[in-house]
């Protein structure tokens, strides 16, 4: 009798393993949180040493065996032309100075181009692309998406449009292995980013939806689409 008065029914071990399981996830979800803002605090004055993306391709090259050799060198962005900046803005989020993390207008579009089945430009805003390069690679999720969008407002609170900038630029992947405007610069032109050109640059910017597939020389029609949203931008 006392055998039986003790076990619990197993419809309530289940429900109580379950709240267990949720209250657990939602403290880890908080803790990586917390760790996440603070990084994005502490890039408001120090450089990242490196990033998801990063780490990302050097464990792809350990697990594949190729060889793999990283070119990343953090510059201010007074040292980086003001070419190349506007290029990478009118190429992947023309209302960068306009919108608080989320353009709303571009997402729209997305959305209206998936139900039509059409294909549209992709809605993510230069905030959304630092973040995920800064904490959660190049995959996709629903749940990194979530993380996502909960941090690019924070980013945009603390870091502000001009470090934002500047910690992209110098961050992005440009290559196998290549990250940062100077690197690129170095790489594709054998000069330093302050002295890249306007058409160059644009070239370099046109590159960024595909690193590891495109290259500068190729991108005639999509740098000179790029030439021209800078002309209507006014740069």
């Amino acid at each position: 009798m006392s055998a039986k008065l003790n076990t619990r029914p197993k419809t309530a071990l289940h429900k109580g393993s379950l709240r267990s399981f949720v209250r657990w996830l939602a403290i880890g979800v908080v803790l990586v949180w917390s760790l996440a803002g603070l990084v994005l605090l502490a890039a408001r004055w120090i450089d990242p040493p490196t990033t998801a993306v990063h780490i990302q391709r050097h464990l792809q090259a350990w697990i594949h065996h190729t060889p793999y050799h990283e070119r990343y060198k953090f510059i201010p962005l007074s040292e980086i032309s003001p070419d190349l900046q506007h290029a990478v803005i009118a190429a992947e989020d023309a209302r960068f100075y306009q919108h608080h993390g989320f353009d709303w207008h571009q997402i729209q579009i997305a959305a209206e181009g998936d139900l039509e089945g059409g294909r549209t430009r992709g809605a993510s805003t230069i905030t959304q692309q630092l973040v995920k390069n800064l904490f959660f690679g190049t995959g996709r999720s629903v749940l990194r998406k979530g993380a996502e969008f909960t941090l690019v407002p924070v980013a945009e609170f603390v870091l502000g449009k001009r470090r934002i900038l500047e910690i992209y630029l110098n961050v992005v992947e440009w290559g196998p292995g290549i990250y940062g405007a100077e690197s690129a610069c170095r790489y594709y032109d054998g000069t330093d980013a302050r002295n890249v050109g306007r058409e160059q640059a644009a070239r370099l910017a046109a590159i960024l939806p595909a690193p590891l597939k495109r290259r500068p020389e190729r991108m005639n029609n999509y740098s000179a689409l790029i030439l021209e949203r800078m002309r209507q931008m006014g740069w």
